[in-house]
């Protein structure tokens, strides 16, 4: 049986751990380094490291912290965010990233996923989806509908965040990371009918993120929703609960985590 895997997720901002809810009101968690070694301590199974305003900004990654990073830990490493091309991917990965996360751009230019996976493999490409529900109209059936959006949050695409997964996957992603915008930070669980409708149409692991507050919305995500993964910020940068205390409470309900 595969292990569920908790990860956490470093967002970073002018160099500095910031998290926010539903992507605005940003507030400094740490500095980045110190808090990958807290959670490579507490076992956690991958890192992922964000900088969630290169994009929007126009410019690079910053380089230089992932690899700062990337030398102080032992955990499988995703670093997303400014990556434009394939030698964006092949700079990350030289400095130390195990998978790189891709979004804006891949919606720009979704054969950078097929040219990135024939390149560097799939194994290391994940695309990152950031979707936000869209609000029911008359003439639309009652059935829920995600759109995603590009830029940080900042940029509705049109995209049907269901159909642009599945496309995604066969395009030769090897995960998807999913962000609910609607539940991002607000810590009232995983958004189960986003992460359901996704892992339910595509057949690659799917990382749910958004919404955790407690171990239990980690259970949810994984029995009701069928999630490969749980990412999380805000419960752990705040040390509401690290990611030992999520993996022996999962164990206890018969969830198989690595511990």
């Amino acid at each position: 049986m595969l292990t569920k895997r908790i990860i956490p997720c470093l967002d970073i901002k002018e160099g500095r751990v910031v998290k926010g809810v539903k992507f605005l009101g940003l507030r400094d968690a740490g500095d980045p380094v110190e808090v990958a070694r807290l959670y490579d301590q507490q076992q956690a199974d991958e890192l992922v490291f964000l900088d969630i305003t290169a994009s929007f900004e126009n410019r690079k990654t910053l380089i230089d912290l992932v690899q700062a990073i990337a030398v102080n830990i032992y955990m499988p490493f995703t670093v997303g965010g400014g990556i434009r091309d394939l030698n964006d991917i092949r700079d990350l990965l030289n400095a130390g990233a195990d998978k790189v996360s891709i979004n804006t751009a891949a919606v720009k230019f979704p054969d950078l996923i097929k040219d990135a996976a024939l390149k560097f493999g799939s194994q290391c490409i994940v695309v990152a989806i950031d979707a936000k529900e869209e609000g029911h109209k008359v003439t639309r059936s009652p059935s829920h509908k995600w759109e995603v959006y590009i830029n940080g949050g900042r940029t509705p695409t049109g995209l049907d965040a269901v159909e642009w997964a599945k496309r995604c996957a066969q395009l030769g992603a090897g995960e998807i990371l999913l962000t609910s915008m609607d539940y991002d930070g607000t810590k009232d669980g995983f958004d189960l009918a986003l992460t359901s409708e996704i892992t339910k149409a595509v057949n690659i692991p799917v990382i749910a993120s958004g919404g955790a507050g407690k171990p239990e919305h980690f259970y949810d995500v994984f029995t009701k929703a069928n999630a490969d993964a749980g990412l999380a910020a805000s419960i752990f940068h705040y040390q509401e609960y690290s990611v030992r205390q999520v993996k022996e409470y999962l164990g206890q309900k018969g969830v198989a985590v690595r511990l």
